[in-house]
């Protein structure tokens, strides 16, 4: 941004130079134009400042995040995070409120007593068990 102040410097120099007055109309237009590219060089520095401290809040808040992520889903993924574990069976299951898909481990679906809620909608899933069933006996068949 020093560029701009610069640039903006070196016209006020010329006006200076070229010893352009406010007393013409044409004197005071250029006088008014470099205050205003001032202006402009000043306002595009405030802006750059603000987005480098957002942009340090942001790389703070994402590092902040990941330390969340591997707390939180640390067991369910493995240790490069891509997969899921091999321990865990999930089963997808769609919200008939939102249809947003979501994983459920089967030992929850298996829980008569266990609430599914979508973490989307937030509203209860309940679930079809024989549904299910056929679904898997459809795409065992297809095989």
């Amino acid at each position: 941004m020093k560029y701009l102040y610069e640039r903006v410097s070196y016209l006020r120099g010329l006006a200076d130079g070229l010893q352009v007055s406010e007393d013409t109309k044409e004197g005071k237009l250029l006088v008014h134009i470099v205050d205003v590219l001032e202006d402009f060089a000043d306002a595009v520095n405030e802006l750059a400042e603000a987005h480098d401290e957002l942009d340090e809040y942001v790389e703070c808040i994402d590092e902040d995040l990941a330390e969340v992520e591997e707390e939180v889903l640390g067991d369910f993924y493995d240790e490069d995070y891509d997969d899921y574990d091999d321990d865990e069976e999930f089963i997808e299951v769609e919200c008939p409120h939102c249809e947003h898909t979501v994983l459920v481990e089967e030992e929850v679906m298996e829980d008569d007593d266990a609430d599914i809620i979508c973490p989307n909608c937030h509203e209860p899933i309940y679930v079809d068990f024989d549904e299910i069933d056929d679904d898997e006996d459809e795409e065992e068949g297809e095989s």
